[in-house]
Formats: C-alpha cells, structure tokens, sequence
C-alpha cells in the first residue's frame, strides 16, 4: 500500500534527486524511493529474504566452480589468445 509524503528538497538534494533519476531511468521520485531503500540496506542490513537470496546464490558459484582448477584456465586461455 502506497502512502503520500511530501518532501521539501533545498537546491542540491533536489539537483542529486535529478541526477540519479537521469542516472536510472526513472522518475525523480522513483529515484527518492530507491534511494531511501538503498540506505536502509546500508545501514539496517539487507532484509532476511533478499539475504537468503544471495546466500543462494553464492552456494550456486561455489558448486559451479567446484574442482575448477584456476591455474589450468588461466593456461588454456593463453593458449587460446597465442594465436592473436
């Protein structure tokens, strides 16, 4: 559910309003929104579900690299580039 807030921004926080909205596409306050988010997550943490979110996929690289031997890549890459 969606709440109306009024904000009163001075010169430079409504410049850097308009600056990130640029920056991502969206309205200035789409941006506001997501910024507000952003430093929640910075300060507060990362809520559990997006927290168990990138646990998961963490565990995913893990086993998609297990037994990869780093040294041998690295080798058959340069192999591969020699011919450039």
């Amino acid at each position: 559910m969606a709440h109306r807030t009024t904000l009163l921004l001075d010169d430079k926080a409504r410049t850097a309003a308009r600056d990130l909205a640029r920056q991502y596409g969206c309205s200035v306050s789409e941006a506001i929104r997501r910024s507000v988010i952003h430093q929640r997550d910075l300060t507060v943490g990362l809520p559990t579900g997006r927290r168990a979110e990138r646990k998961r996929a963490l565990r995913r690289a893990f086993k998609l690299f297990e037994g990869n031997d780093p040294a041998a890549e690295v080798r058959s890459l340069k192999a591969q580039d020699a011919g450039f």
